[in-house]
């Protein structure tokens, strides 16, 4: 079973996405509402994939992604989020995100992204 870290700073957001990945077979381990709580809970938990919101207070999740992969450069992150801006989505990758999925997403297209990053080694 793929363990996730689900980071976004709405909890309704976590929510929403934890109901989905535990109901697609996920095991969601833990969840931070800011980068800074992402980094910690990332170091405490090790899941095999995180899921991260970009815009959220104290860190954002670029910033995150940056010292997760720093910290372990095999860390497979997700960014999810509103801001489908071409150069975020292109500041992620080159950041080290596995995918990019865009909000409001398909539930199917989650469960596929996350299957996907899971699988490649």
């Amino acid at each position: 079973m793929t363990s996730v870290l689900i980071v976004d700073d709405a909890a309704f957001m976590r929510l929403a996405i934890k109901n989905v990945l535990t109901k697609n077979g996920f095991s969601v381990v833990a969840e931070a509402q800011n980068g800074r709580e992402a980094v910690e809970k990332y170091m405490e938990h090790k899941p095999d994939i995180v899921t991260m919101d970009i815009t959220m207070p104290d860190m954002t999740g670029i910033e995150a992604l940056k010292q997760i992969r720093a910290l372990d450069p095999q860390a497979k992150i997700v960014m999810i989020s509103a801001m489908g801006q071409e150069n975020m989505v292109k500041e992620a990758i080159l950041s080290g995100a596995k995918s990019f999925i865009v909000k409001p997403y398909k539930e199917e297209h989650i469960v596929q992204t996350l299957n996907k990053v899971a699988a490649a080694t």
